[in-house]
């Protein structure tokens, strides 16, 4: 796939900037099939479109809530196979949400008892 120069396209580093990632991270993401073949100037050069970089940004994501990379991949595997696999891409994307509400609810928890020993700390610092 060609990019033409008249399109807006980022270079890899651009792109990773944009996203928040390590030009490593993202030719990694590549190596591992999360990201479909970019498109490329004339000089060989990776361009990443606007969708390009919406994708990346929905994969930061999906990481930083603590998916999987297996489940990254197998999500990028079918999205690329259209419409028809809505249904299996929603019941991942369920079955990930409850993963990071009950770790959401967990760290609910951690927090009350950093609170509870933060007062325990300043009262006692104040001699109480």
């Amino acid at each position: 796939m060609d990019v033409s120069t008249k399109d807006m396209t980022l270079t890899v580093g651009e792109a990773a900037e944009r996203v928040g990632l390590t030009t490593y991270t993202l030719r990694w993401y590549e190596q591992e099939g999360l990201v479909a073949p970019v498109g490329r100037d004339s000089a060989g050069r990776r361009r990443y479109t606007a969708q390009d970089v919406d994708w990346l940004f929905l994969l930061t994501r999906l990481r930083r809530t603590g998916m999987p990379v297996r489940d990254m991949r197998r999500y990028a595997e079918l999205a690329r196979q259209g419409d028809a696999t809505l249904g299996a891409r929603r019941a991942l994307f369920e079955a990930h949400r409850d993963r990071v509400l009950s770790r959401m609810a967990e760290l609910e928890e951690d927090l009350k008892v950093l609170n509870y020993k933060i007062d325990a700390y300043r009262r006692a610092e104040q001699g109480q």
